[in-house]
């Protein structure tokens, strides 16, 4: 095997490589060897044709794809080693020479990891975040567990007012016709959630039990089927039942049911502990964020379009499988929302990048700084897992190859360069 490497713009790279005849005319023959049961040449059983009659028969290219795959599945790994540059995508290949007897030639196309040039990375200034819990967050906080505990009185002495729940029938007609999902029974619609589209909610108070009225409402541009998108309808709806919400009263006795405290004062005391906890936890996020967002700001880098694209799979691999969790398939999912896998790519993009830049930017810290992870860190982070997955540490550390562990001991510096970024900055009121 040969290699010929040319640089190109943007952090991009053409390998060039050229694998002897002999090596792909081997991989005919066992494209033949895998093959050859599919074939039915006159005189010949099944499977037993001779690759010659083969080839007259079908042409002489007729193993070359099979062929092709395997020269280039078993050269590239090595093409990629000697070429010496840190490959950070997939190859994109295109087939120079094919040619039974001749030397197979292909290129691979691959980005590679960019050099970043750090700016002012330590003692950036940024805005802190404060983690302030006051009386209004915790009485939101109270009166959200009391509509938890709330329960449904029938209202049958007034008309519908906001924040009401109103089961209703209801009938939906775009252009004079019904259409699909606009047609429901015994429906429980909370008044002001804006469950429903534009102001449907809004036109059925002062409507009481038993009424039937005509509700009128556009549906928006950015509505999920292409042809309801500003589309005029009309419903045809009945209410059938008022009621509102009757909430516990905040005192003693709801704390005892809804805590381990006897008291309201305790149970306020431990609300306000827990919201300064999270919003501590939160806030310290938050400052993370901005100053890594600020150092990323100061470097200089160029990001190959090829490693967009790949971080771009990945997310979008990860979004199906999130969505898949929760019983949607993907495929079913762009049915529903009229989105392609390109379209849904597209808005991923601005993330990817934001990605790669702050991994590269947290890379080039822990290189200029010289940050390794330590084995408490490394030990911390096997007992982590253990204790995540329900299973024994030694185990956990068996299923690590050489690999796997640097790829750990390399994200744990990384974020222990987030750490030391942290400590270095100052944080101003």
């Amino acid at each position: 095997m040969s290699l010929q490497v040319e640089k190109l713009e943007k952090n991009t790279a053409k390998l060039t490589i050229e694998v002897p005849a002999e090596k792909f005319d081997a991989a005919i023959k066992n494209a033949y060897q895998k093959n050859r049961s599919r074939f039915n040449i006159p005189g010949f059983r099944k499977g037993k044709a001779p690759l010659e009659m083969i080839k007259k028969m079908y042409g002489a290219g007729v193993f070359f794809e099979d062929a092709a795959n395997e020269v280039i599945d078993a050269s590239y790994p090595d093409a990629e080693k000697e070429s010496g540059l840190e490959i950070v995508s997939r190859p994109i290949v295109d087939v120079e020479q094919i040619e039974e007897g001749s030397n197979f030639i292909y290129t691979a196309v691959v980005a590679v990891k960019p050099e970043v040039t750090l700016g002012e990375y330590k003692g950036i200034e940024v805005q802190k975040v404060k983690a302030d819990v006051t009386e209004e967050d915790v009485e939101a906080e109270i009166n959200s567990v009391r509509n938890k505990n709330s329960r449904l009185i029938t209202i049958e002495d007034r008309a519908i007012e906001n924040g009401d729940v109103v089961t209703i029938d209801f009938d939906g007609y775009v252009d004079g016709k019904r259409f699909d999902g606009g047609k429901g029974d015994d429906y429980p619609l909370t008044i002001g959630s804006h469950t429903f589209i534009d102001t449907f909610e809004d036109q059925l108070i002062g409507k009481n039990t038993g009424d039937e009225c005509e509700v009128n409402v556009t549906f928006p541009a950015e509505y999920h089927v292409e042809e309801l998108k500003n589309k005029p309808a009309l419903f045809k709806v009945k209410i059938k039942e008022i009621q509102k919400r009757e909430l516990p009263e905040a005192n003693d006795e709801f704390a005892s049911e809804v805590s381990d405290f006897d008291t309201l004062e305790e149970y306020r005391k431990d609300i306000q502990e827990r919201l300064l906890k999270e919003k501590q936890k939160a806030a310290a996020t938050e400052n993370e964020n901005r100053v890594v967002e600020k150092v990323v700001e100061n470097a200089a880098m160029e990001i190959p379009d090829q490693m967009v694209d790949e971080e771009v799979n990945g997310m979008l691999n990860d979004y199906a499988r999130r969505l898949e969790s929760q019983g949607i398939s993907f495929k079913k999912y762009v049915e529903i929302t009229g989105m392609t896998a390109d379209k849904i790519g597209e808005q991923m993009k601005p993330q990817a990048l934001k990605r790669i830049r702050t991994r590269l930017v947290l890379e080039a810290v822990v290189k200029a700084e010289n940050i390794t992870a330590s084995e408490e860190a490394v030990e911390a982070q096997f007992d982590k897992m253990a204790e995540t997955y329900k299973m024994e540490k030694d185990q956990i550390k068996n299923m690590f190859g050489e690999e796997q562990l640097k790829m750990m001991r390399e994200d744990l510096a990384v974020q222990e360069a987030v750490d030391f970024l942290v400590a270095e900055a100052k944080l101003v009121d």
